[in-house]
């Protein structure tokens, strides 16, 4: 039987700038100092069965980033969550440790949509954003140019279908979005596109550098 566990943690401050593979070295790095054996897979090049829920973009933070893993004996989730406790680097924080069924589904196929906190620092009025908001959602197709894998092209594509939600304000200093997209194998939906659209279809002109992204949930099918 399976011994399936998910970890719940924190990516803030300078960890939000660790790339993906590297978040999967150190977790593997992690496990290997403290004791805790993971269950590896069969075959000529066998690797440990570690995976993201949904890998994050560099450069985002997040609040909800989740680790699936198996292991090869039966630990209780608490001794799991003491272990790792203190091998977290600054900026990375567990929540939560948690067994998972065998019968359930891998995180990463049953994933469906990520909620995101994007902070854009332009001074606007709340009732024009809200205007701005309303004109952006309720366009019959919203285009952005995404990258195409095979070739590295830019290519036009209508991703209105894929944002369930977007919510507009301002603080003093920024316009705050939160925006519902999907998320997962079957549809995918980069914040990025949202970005870049929005800020072309309300003509502000911000370098991208200066905008902040966090994510803060996910949900599952």
């Amino acid at each position: 039987m399976a011994n399936r566990y998910v970890i719940k943690f924190t990516k803030t401050g300078y960890a939000k700038y660790t790339s993906h593979l590297d978040m999967l070295r150190f977790f593997k790095r992690a496990f290997r100092k403290s004791g805790i054996s993971l269950r590896y897979s069969k075959g000529f090049n066998p690797h440990p069965k570690l995976s993201f829920a949904q890998p994050l973009s560099l450069g985002y933070s997040s609040s909800c980033e989740l680790l699936e893993f198996e292991t090869e004996i039966h630990h209780d989730p608490g001794e799991i969550f003491s272990l790792l406790l203190n091998e977290m680097p600054e900026g990375m924080e567990i929540k939560q440790v948690e067994e998972m069924g065998a019968e359930v589904k891998s995180l990463a196929s049953s994933a469906d949509s990520a909620e995101y906190i994007v902070e854009i620092p332009f001074d606007v009025d709340q009732n024009k954003l809200k205007e701005i908001c309303g004109a952006y959602i309720e366009q019959d197709e919203i285009i952005a140019l995404k990258r195409r894998k095979k070739d590295k092209k830019m290519v036009p594509v209508d991703i209105k279908n894929m944002i369930r939600s977007l919510e507009a304000n301002t603080t003093h200093t920024s316009i705050v979005l939160k925006m519902d997209l999907d998320c997962g194998s079957v549809s995918n939906c980069s914040p990025e596109l949202v970005i870049s659209s929005f800020l072309e279809f309300a003509d502000i002109k911000v370098p991208r550098y200066k905008i902040e992204v966090e994510r803060t949930k996910l949900e599952f099918v």
